[in-house]
């Protein structure tokens, strides 16, 4: 069996661009008055910052936000990597632990990495077989110098929701800034700044239908962070570099749909993620479901299957037309299991073999049917050439 038509379940990595974003952002790609520089004050350059105000606006109503809040950055790296760099960097010299998990993205791991080359304490959390942080390890991790905890809304790989107003109230009683990576959960979850008190919060376009290469970080008025770029005053002073106006534009127009399709799309991802995981656990044997399955992503499901690599998977996958991807990554030749599988306790089997589907507002009934019956095919095939 093979999918006549492509099915995409790799929502999580990207989604497609909107034909409504890409409709808004066409005229400020090719149109004669609409190239200007925003930081310019002929009427080229107002009409640029025109139209990055009204984007700034969808996108700090998206989360609640306040729309100085919200500053534009280049997407959800580079957004934990100016929370994580530069409340670090500005914080009194007294102040240079930083907690983090031991499941969040690689944007924030690799810049704790980063600080602790320069000289700051880091702690890495655990997290038990559901991939959740306990509230009560982070209240032990917690210390006098502390300045800054890290803690992702939903994890990317496996789709688990953190308790993050309980993380947030031991911040708050310690007196330490609270950063959350919600690159997964805005436009999923009821992620709103009034309710959800962290002092920062970083997102990105594409994950919501908007172009690549865009997204903000939400920094709660008087939360301080120092500047990780310089030779410019764009963004107030927090992220020098003349603006996309093509793509905040998209990413205005992203959100603002966005906002109006949420409830709808997050039912309808919950009926298939339901669907999808039914019909995989009928279909295939020994097959494991990594993460919370109750505490969890509507559009996230990763499995695990013993006796078979997750690239030999993914790679059998894409020649039936199915995409799909894996927390697994190329290194030097090898492939090393996914370093939040193995941080939920799997064996190096069972990471190895973890495959991630990942569902979006137009995937169907039919593709989650057909994608569960492509891949028992696989695992079947591959177990027995095994044996």
């Amino acid at each position: 069996m093979t999918s006549n038509t492509p099915i995409y379940l790799d929502h999580a990595a990207t989604t497609p661009l909107d034909p409504e974003t890409l409709k808004a952002m066409l005229p400020y790609m090719d149109g004669t008055q609409t190239y200007g520089n925003a930081s310019s004050i002929h009427s080229f350059g107002r009409s640029a910052r025109a139209a990055m105000d009204t984007a700034r606006e969808h996108v700090s109503k998206l989360i609640g936000a306040d729309f100085s809040e919200i500053y534009f950055t280049s997407g959800g790296t580079e957004s934990d990597n100016l929370a994580i760099l530069g409340a670090m960097h500005s914080a009194p010299s007294h102040k240079n632990h930083l907690v983090v998990s031991s499941i969040e993205h690689h944007a924030v791991l690799h810049a704790a990495n980063y600080l602790q080359k320069e000289g700051c304490e880091v702690t890495i959390l655990p997290c038990d077989r559901s991939g959740t942080t306990s509230p009560e390890d982070l209240k032990q991790a917690i210390k006098p110098n502390t300045a800054l905890v890290s803690i992702m809304h939903a994890n990317n790989e496996i789709g688990t929701v953190q308790p993050i107003e309980e993380l947030l109230a031991v911040c708050r009683e310690n007196g330490v800034v609270f950063h959350t990576d919600a690159v997964q959960t805005v436009g999923q979850l009821p992620v709103h700044i009034t309710t959800l008190q962290v002092d920062m919060l970083s997102f990105s376009s594409h994950k919501i239908y908007g172009p690549k290469g865009i997204g903000a970080l939400f920094i709660r008025q008087g939360t301080k962070i120092s500047p990780q770029s310089f030779g410019g005053s764009q963004e107030r002073e927090k992220r020098a570099g003349t603006e996309n106006i093509p793509a905040i534009v998209g990413f205005g127009k992203a959100s603002q749909l966005t906002a109006e399709r949420k409830e709808t799309d997050s039912l309808s991802m919950k009926v298939m993620r339901t669907s999808l995981r039914t019909k995989l656990l009928e279909l295939v044997p020994e097959i494991h479901f990594n993460g919370s399955q109750e505490r969890c992503l509507s559009s996230i499901l990763n499995v695990s299957v013993s006796g078979v690599e997750g690239a030999t998977l993914l790679m059998n996958l894409d020649r039936m037309g199915v995409a799909a991807s894996s927390g697994s990554a190329c290194s030097s030749g090898s492939i090393e299991p996914s370093h939040v599988l193995k941080a939920i306790g799997l064996n190096r089997e069972l990471a190895s073999s973890g495959v991630r589907f990942s569902l979006g507002r137009k995937t169907t009934s039919e593709e989650c049917d057909q994608a569960a019956q492509i891949f028992a095919r696989i695992v079947s095939r591959i177990r027995q050439s095994s044996c």
